[in-house]
């Protein structure tokens, strides 16, 4: 495929001005101060062969139903624990555990409607997974608004390449919210507000799917139903919220008893089936670093097949021979905290000082549940427009899932890359940029 690299080239100071204006940002938590800033564009698109995309749609499906068999037999009849797949010790300590969710029945036993899943792909030309984000992934917005803007900049890019349209990811959204909502009530975004990170992203989505924005205060319960009371001079029944809120400030009568952003009572609404929360309360103890080292034994468990995907080579110090060979290998590997994200918690042993390795090496021994050990990935760089020079940076992609009757595969995604040429950490938190993704059609 040809593509003209000055054109696009060309365009990135006019893409990256449009997207501030129209105030694509996200915003970062530094002790304790909220600073909002640009998402770097980067105008050379990351472009993903048709042969290749179709494998990927394929090992995404698959690990997604996985997924959600999973959590629903987790919180129902729990038969991989009691078949001796995953340890039943190790679920119930996840810190995404919820054991108030025993029991509850999402609409079509689906918990991750909407799933984001990360991954690189190898020098070797192999992709792995690095992380399955099944409770508030967000990203999708920032390509969706980059290819919107690219189009007007450049409206030949399009024209002249057979790339996937990306425009349809909202329609995704919408019609799982229908298919969750079974004519209940009105669908709504549940956003915390605008000093929240991705809030950009909630009030987009909701301006695209037709759903109604709402804020702390607008949603409350009566006889086990939701209403929205904000813009409205009548209370309005809601049938589906694709919340952007954490699990444990949904209901302050369940979780945190201090949250000002939840709903009151919503967890009751819930377990009776009277609305439908996308994603799903109870979803974090299926991204929790530990349990992704079993999604392999789970795609065969539930589904009787091999995973197409591959996770990344990963050991559990839980586990006496793999703590074994973490211990003797620490130096060169990867160690990941479970209950860290954005990049945090993310330690190579390589960049250690003796002593700080000692360190890590005695947590690791006094706390193995809480550590992963990932050998480390040479995934491919991407060429990045840097100083009107093209180099070369470290980059990964998150392919977004949308379950609802179906399961569909967002033909795009967000490529993330580091600015920093030393960095396999991509993270926009951790100073990152993005790319375009194009799926190619033919």
């Amino acid at each position: 495929m040809e593509v003209n690299i000055k054109d696009l080239t060309d365009s990135r100071d006019a893409v990256n001005k449009l997207l501030e204006r129209f105030g694509v940002r996200f915003g970062v938590y530094r002790k304790g101060v909220f600073n909002e800033q640009l998402f770097p564009f980067d105008s050379v698109p990351r472009i993903i062969s048709k042969q290749d995309w179709d494998y990927l749609e394929r090992g995404l499906k698959q690990r997604v139903e996985a997924l959600n068999l999973f959590l629903w037999d987790i919180y129902h009849e729990k038969k991989i624990m009691k078949d001796g797949i995953i340890p039943e010790e190790f679920v119930y300590s996840s810190k995404g555990y919820m054991p108030i969710c025993e029991g509850i029945n999402p609409a079509g036993k689906v918990y991750s409607h909407i799933s984001g899943i990360d991954l690189v792909e190898g020098k070797d030309g192999q992709w792995y997974v690095l992380e399955d984000n099944l409770r508030i992934p967000s990203g999708a917005s920032y390509p969706m608004m980059a290819r919107k803007i690219t189009r007007k900049v450049s409206p030949n890019t399009f024209a002249t390449n057979a790339v996937a349209d990306n425009r349809d990811y909202a329609d995704l959204i919408r019609d799982m919210m229908d298919d969750m909502n079974e004519h209940r009530g009105i669908s709504v975004i549940l956003t915390p507000g605008r000093y929240n990170s991705a809030f950009f992203e909630h009030s987009y989505f909701a301006e695209k799917t037709g759903a109604t924005l709402a804020y702390p205060g607008d949603l409350f319960v009566e006889d086990d139903k939701v209403y929205y009371g904000g813009m409205y001079k009548e209370k309005i029944r809601v049938g589906c919220i694709y919340r952007r809120i954490s699990d444990e400030y949904m209901d302050p009568l369940t979780f945190e008893p201090s949250s000002l952003l939840g709903v009151p009572n919503i967890m009751q609404a819930y377990r009776k089936g009277n609305v439908a929360l996308v994603n799903a309360i109870g979803n974090g103890v299926a991204d929790d670093k530990g349990i992704y080292y079993f999604v392999p034994k789970m795609v065969k468990y539930y589904l009787g097949e091999n995973s197409i995907l591959q996770n990344a080579p990963t050991y559990l110090p839980y586990f006496k021979e793999d703590y074994d060979y973490v211990m003797d290998n620490i130096d060169k590997l990867v160690i990941k905290d479970v209950s860290e994200a954005g990049g945090y918690g993310v330690v190579f042993g390589s960049d250690l000082a003796p002593d700080k390795l000692e360190e890590l090496r005695q947590l690791i021994v006094k706390y193995p549940r809480r550590w992963i050990a990932q050998e480390v990935i040479d995934f491919k760089d991407l060429e990045i427009l840097e100083d009107d020079k093209l180099v070369w940076r470290k980059a990964d992609l998150r392919a977004f899932v949308v379950t609802g009757k179906e399961t569909k595969v967002w033909k795009s995604g967000l490529t993330r890359f580091s600015r920093n040429p030393y960095s396999f950490v991509v993270n926009s938190s951790q100073g990152g940029g993005f790319k375009d993704t194009w799926v190619l059609t033919e």
